[in-house]
């Protein structure tokens, strides 16, 4: 479950590439674009710029590099040429890159053009409670600790966790043990020690927890048809504390 230190050197790598890609969608004018070109414009970039392989291609049978999903769509949403994002929305982008056999996995919500303050507040909140539950990794901590951090953040602002998904120990594997709740009780659940390697990657509803799949399989929306955002990092337990793999440039964790 924990990994060598080369192991870490390695998904750290990936996870420095991953970071480049999620810069590159930040200069993006999202407006008017298709979540379809979005995706080709990504796998072109991991393929053919930074020499990797977008990891999602594949993995249960999903054809796409990447995770489109806007406004009350939870997660999983498949790109469509048809899915034009236009101002006003919010859009979760989830991308996964292996390089050298190892993975990297991270997410980031964007605001397209004009959005309205509690759209705008959601993902902030959302960004927040990622970094509560990011704040809570250190030897000795449980994932309780992590999943108890995030959800009372979320809960103070008058939001909700999803709880049918979670975040995933990650390396050779895209998903590997242990799974990574983002709601729990202090000091249950597995113990962390150094070496070992997780997503965090909590999905917070405006409305209520409760979501469905759609018909295609994979979409997963609110039931309410609130909004809903997401934020994930890929981390490593340190000897004292938490290395965030997945760190985009100029990024600092929020107050």
């Amino acid at each position: 479950m924990t990994k060598r230190p080369e192991e870490i050197a390695l998904l750290a790598e990936s996870g420095r590439l991953l970071a480049q890609v999620f810069d590159r969608l930040d200069q993006l004018n999202l407006i008017g674009m298709s979540t379809m070109q979005v995706n080709e414009l990504v796998d072109d970039l991991i393929v053919h710029e930074l020499h990797a392989r977008p990891a999602s291609k594949g993995q249960y049978g999903y054809a796409y590099a990447l995770n489109a999903s806007p406004n009350n769509v939870v997660c999983h949403g498949v790109p469509s040429p048809t899915d034009i994002l236009r101002s006003g929305d919010i859009v979760n982008f989830d991308i996964t890159l292996e390089k050298n056999g190892y993975i990297a996995d991270s997410s980031k919500t964007y605001l397209v053009g004009e959005v309205s303050q509690p759209a705008r507040r959601l993902v902030q909140i959302t960004y927040e409670a990622l970094w509560k539950g990011i704040q809570a990794v250190r030897p000795g901590a449980t994932l309780g600790d992590v999943g108890h951090a995030i959800e009372r953040h979320a809960r103070r602002n008058g939001y909700s966790i999803v709880r049918e998904y979670c975040g995933h120990g990650i390396g050779r594997e895209m998903h590997e043990e242990p799974q990574v709740l983002h709601w729990g009780k202090p000091r249950t659940g597995l113990t962390l020690r150094e070496g070992m390697v997780f997503t965090i990657e909590p999905m917070v509803n405006q409305g209520r927890r409760a979501v469905q799949t759609e018909d295609d399989g994979w979409t997963v929306v609110t039931c309410d048809g609130q909004l809903s955002a997401q934020f994930e990092h890929t981390v490593a337990v340190t000897g004292n504390g938490v290395r965030v793999l997945t760190l985009r440039c100029g990024e600092r964790r929020p107050h």
